[in-house]
């Protein structure tokens, strides 16, 4: 990634945001006229289904400093945020969602915390005003993902924050078929930290994110970020040839003793059926496993950039 003149990069994904995005951008301006620092706004259209691209189109031909990125189609969150940061031009990257949850004059603090030599600043929700819904899921996914990487995941902390360009660079050359922009950036390394921001009310709409992608999301990104569901399945496997054996040598001993003089039909059934569901569990856990690594396998690009408009100075 070439670093050019520009200090700040803004790259934001956006998807049903036509109502928001003019004040998004003016609020850019505003906190970067208090940095006085170079700027570029890389605002990345995921398809929408609304006019957010004609908004996008009107606000880079009237702002030098607005760039659009329009994908072929709707990919998701975290590919459009890694096809924004593949055409980020500054020092330092600011990633942030477009809704205004993520304050854009919280950028001042993270630029400041960056200058004392960190490589990554993240933004910390201490008071996070999404739905409940959203809260609780963004928890349970926490705990178990927490649990399943042996890691301290916090839920507080998402994509908003500033990193240094050779961040951003390393998080690019990552190739798991499944993107987790946050997972990345913890993966990566470097010199981190975090700051408490302030968490705004969405500025109008909804969510696009639905309990079905929301439970979809949290699947797909702990099976690709964790080999211990696998784990899991082969203890409880030995766990029940374990109890199975135990509970073979107390038959061979009631028998012997008199206590059995016919087996039974109904306890073999049960144990037949047992068994056979836990063999499907685990055959289906490592068929999940081995459908990853041949998508994996596809190396397919995880976005395709349509259009790219950048007013001309």
């Amino acid at each position: 990634m070439q670093v050019a003149k520009t200090k700040i990069s803004f790259v934001v994904p956006v998807y049903m945001a036509e109502f928001i995005l003019e004040k998004l951008v003016i609020e850019i301006d505003k906190v970067m006229l208090v940095i006085g620092e170079a700027y570029e706004v890389v605002l990345v259209d995921d398809r929408s289904c609304d006019n957010s691209w004609e908004v996008i189109e009107k606000l880079s031909t009237i702002n030098s400093n607005v760039k659009g990125v329009r994908l072929s189609k709707n990919f998701g969150q975290h590919p459009a945020i890694l096809a924004g940061l593949s055409q980020a031009e500054a020092e330092w990257i600011v990633v942030l969602d477009c809704d205004l949850q993520d304050q854009p004059k919280e950028v001042e603090k993270l630029y400041e915390k960056a200058l004392e030599g960190f490589d990554i600043v993240l933004a910390k929700r201490t008071q996070r005003k999404d739905n409940f819904l959203k809260r609780l899921s963004s928890k349970l996914f926490s705990i178990i993902y927490g649990y399943l990487t042996d890691t301290n995941y916090d839920n507080s902390v998402a994509n908003f924050g500033i990193y240094n360009s050779k961040v951003i660079k390393s998080v690019l050359n990552m190739n798991d078929y499944i993107k987790s922009f946050p997972l990345f950036v913890s993966w990566v390394g470097f010199k981190s930290t975090a700051i408490e921001v302030e968490h705004a009310e969405r500025e109008s709409g909804k969510s696009s994110y639905t309990i079905s992608k929301l439970l979809k999301l949290a699947f797909n990104t702990i099976i690709s970020f964790s080999n211990k569901p696998l784990k899991l399945v082969v203890k409880l496997g030995l766990i029940i040839s374990l109890v199975s054996m135990l509970f073979g040598l107390y038959t061979i001993y009631a028998y012997f003793n008199g206590k059995i003089t016919v087996l039974g039909y109904s306890s073999l059934i049960v144990s037949i059926w047992f068994l056979s569901g836990i063999n499907i569990t685990i055959v289906g856990v490592v068929g999940i496993y081995i459908g990853k690594i041949f998508d994996q396998s596809k190396n397919r690009n995880p976005f395709i950039i349509d259009k790219i408009i950048k007013h001309d100075v």
